[in-house]
C-alpha cells in the first residue's frame, strides 16, 4: 500500500495470495493441455480484434486455433433495442430504465457455433455463457475508459452493429447493469482476470488470487483508485491542492467511490504493475465482511454510499438538480431505492452561499416553467427567488435529503448584486436511504437554526447559560439528525424484512438519475454541455 501522507491518486494494494504478471504469452502458458474451449469474457468496449489476434498468436504452437467473436451473436438489434427499452424513457436522450434481466437473454441461440476440429477460442460479451468452456479468462477495462471511448465515438454497445454511433444512455442504464450482473454470476469461475488498459502487454492475476484478494480487501480498510472528470463549470483547487487531473482544464469531479461508474482497487506491488478490479467484486464475493448484516439485508450486494469532490474554486456555478422520490425512482428508473446527500464543505467564507431547499412561498408549477425557460431558451434562472440560502463556512456538514428538491453550488456576492463563480471546494457524501427522511417544512427548519436549543452547564456552583450555537454547530446537529434518521428507517426495513421474509436487494446500483435544471438530465449532461463550453 502506498505510504505517503500526501493524497494518493493511485492507492494500491499487494494480492493476498500469487503475483501479478503480465503480457498474454505468460497467460498462455497457464492454459492446461487438455483444453479444448476457452472463453474469454469482458465489455463490449473492449479491443476485441487485438485482443484475438493476440490469443491466437500464442496459442498457434499447440494446433489449429478457431477463433469465434460473439460480438456478432447477439439477437437482431431492433429486437435488442425493443427489449431493453422503457416506454416512459423511449424519447429521453440522457435516461433510460435500468436493464432487466441477463445478457444470455440477448444472445441468439441460432448464432451459436458448432463443434471444432482444434482449439476454439470464444471471445467477446457472454462468452462464458456459451456452451460449457473448460477455461474462463475475464478481459476487463475500466469504465472511465469505456465511458472515453463512447463519448469519443470509437466503441460499441452491447451487441450494437459495428457501424451504430454508441451512446453513454445506453452504457450507463444498459450495457453496464447486463455486463456488471454477466460478469457476477460467472466471478466464481473465472480462472484468469486480464487488465486491459494496456491490449499489447495486459496485467493479469489468476483467479483463486482474485477471489482472496477482494476477500481480504472487504476485512480491511482500503481505497478505490479515485476517477477525475472535467465540467463546464470546474474548478482549479483540486489540481493545484491534491494534484486532481493535473493535465485537465479544470478539476470539477473527483470520484473516490461511486461503485456502479467508476472505483477500481489496484492490486499490485506498484501502480505501474497491478491489475484494477472493480469495487463491485468486493462486494459480490465478500458482502457481509464489507457492508455488514443489516446493509446487506436491506440493499443486497449494492453498495449504497457514493464518494466524490465536486471543485467549483475559480471556476463556474454548478446547475441545479434533483432527485426523484421513491416511487417515481422505481417505476420510472427502476432503481430499488433514491438517494440522500450530506456535503461537508472543505473550503469557503462567509461569503459564499449553499442553496438548500424550496422556499416555504415558491409556486411549484413557476419552478418548473422557470427552469425549462432556462434550459431550452436560455432565459436567466433567478434561483434566489425560489430556493433557500445558507452561508458557505468551511466545515459544516451540509445534509440534503431528497425532499429537497434544489441545489446550486455557493457563489460570491460582488457590488450591484453580481456573484462571482462559486469559490467552494466540496465532498459530497450520498447516502442511499431506504425511504422518505420526512424534513421539518422550511420555515421550521430556518427556525431550528435561527434559534438554538437552549442548553445550559454547570459552572462552579451555579448553572449558566451555554454561549449561543454557531452556525457550523447548527449544520453539525442538523447533519446528525438527518444520518439517524436514515439508519432508523435501515434497521427498520431490515427488520421488517426478516419478520416478513421478503427477498433481498440484489439488483445493482447504478447512476442515479438527477433532474438539472428543470429538465430529466445525467452526468454526461457534462459531454453536451462541454462542447458549448
Amino acid at each position: 500500500m502506498s505510504t505517503s501522507s500526501a493524497y494518493d491518486p493511485q492507492p494500491h494494494y499487494p494480492p493476498a495470495t500469487g503475483s501479478v504478471r503480465l503480457g498474454w504469452a505468460a497467460a498462455a502458458a497457464t492454459l492446461p493441455a487438455t483444453t479444448r474451449v476457452l472463453a474469454i469474457d469482458g465489455p463490449a468496449v473492449l479491443d476485441w480484434d487485438r485482443a484475438a489476434k493476440a490469443v491466437a498468436t500464442e496459442l498457434s504452437a499447440r494446433g489449429p486455433v478457431d477463433v469465434v467473436d460473439l460480438r456478432e451473436a447477439g439477437l437482431p438489434w431492433d429486437e435488442v433495442e425493443r427489449r431493453t427499452q422503457s416506454a416512459a424513457l423511449a424519447d429521453d436522450p440522457h435516461f433510460e430504465m435500468l436493464a432487466d434481466g441477463t445478457l444470455a437473454d440477448l444472445l441468439d441461440d441460432q448464432k451459436e457455433p458448432g463443434p471444432a476440429a482444434g482449439l476454439r477460442v470464444l471471445i467477446g460479451p457472454g462468452a462464458a455463457a456459451v456452451g460449457n468452456p473448460d477455461v474462463l479468462w475475464w478481459a476487463d477495462l475500466p469504465k472511465r475508459h469505456a465511458e472515453a471511448a463512447v463519448v469519443a465515438g470509437t466503441g460499441r454497445n452491447l451487441f450494437a452493429p459495428a457501424n451504430h454511433r454508441p451512446t453513454t444512455r445506453r452504457l450507463f442504464y444498459v450495457d453496464w447493469p447486463l455486463l456488471d450482473r454477466h460478469r457476477d454470476t460467472y466471478v466464481n469461475r473465472v480462472d484468469l482476470w486480464l487488465d486491459t488498459r494496456d491490449a499489447e502487454n495486459p496485467a493479469w492475476l489468476d483467479g483463486h488470487a482474485l477471489r482472496a484478494t477482494c476477500a481480504a480487501l472487504a476485512r480491511r480498510p482500503h481505497r478505490t483508485r479515485p476517477t477525475f472528470n472535467t465540467t463546464p463549470w470546474g474548478g482549479q483547487w483540486g489540481k493545484r491542492e491534491l494534484g486532481h487531473n493535473p493535465q485537465a482544464h479544470n478539476s470539477a469531479l473527483g470520484y473516490e467511490l461511486i461503485a456502479p461508474e467508476s472505483g477500481g482497487v489496484l492490486v499490485g506491488t506498484s501502480p505501474e504493475v497491478a491489475v484494477e478490479v472493480p469495487f463491485q467484486l468486493l462486494a459480490t464475493l465478500a458482502p457481509v465482511d464489507l457492508l455488514g448484516t443489516h446493509v446487506y439485508d436491506r440493499f443486497g450486494t449494492s453498495f449504497p454510499i457514493r464518494f466524490d469532490y465536486l471543485d467549483t474554486v475559480d471556476g463556474g456555478n454548478l446547475s441545479v438538480h434533483c432527485h426523484p422520490q421513491s416511487r417515481y425512482m422505481r417505476e420510472v428508473f427502476g432503481w430499488p431505492y433514491t438517494q440522500h446527500e450530506t456535503y461537508y464543505v472543505m473550503v469557503g467564507s462567509e461569503q459564499n452561499t449553499i442553496f438548500l431547499g424550496l422556499r416555504e412561498e415558491t409556486s411549484i408549477a413557476e419552478f418548473h416553467q422557470s427552469a425549462h425557460r432556462a434550459d431550452h431558451d436560455g432565459v436567466e434562472f433567478e434561483i434566489e427567488r425560489f430556493v433557500q440560502t445558507f452561508p458557505a463556512t468551511p466545515t459544516p456538514t451540509v445534509p440534503h435529503p431528497r425532499r429537497h428538491p434544489t441545489r446550486q453550488r455557493p457563489r460570491q456576492r460582488r457590488s450591484g448584486g453580481q456573484r462571482d463563480p462559486v469559490p467552494v471546494f466540496a465532498a459530497l457524501l450520498r447516502l442511499a436511504a431506504p425511504r422518505q427522511l420526512r424534513p421539518a417544512t422550511a420555515s421550521a427548519r430556518r427556525a431550528r437554526l435561527s434559534q438554538p436549543r437552549p442548553r445550559t452547564r454547570r459552572r462552579g456552583s451555579g448553572r449558566q447559560p451555554r454561549p449561543a450555537a454557531t452556525t457550523r454547530g447548527r449544520w453539525q446537529r442538523l447533519a446528525r439528525g438527518t444520518h439517524r434518521a436514515a439508519a432508523r428507517d435501515v434497521l427498520r426495513g431490515t427488520q421488517a424484512a426478516r419478520r416478513t421474509g421478503r427477498e433481498r436487494t440484489t439488483r445493482h446500483e447504478w447512476p442515479v438519475p438527477r433532474t438539472e435544471r428543470g429538465g430529466r438530465r445525467t452526468r454526461d449532461t457534462r459531454y453536451r454541455e462541454r462542447g458549448r463550453a
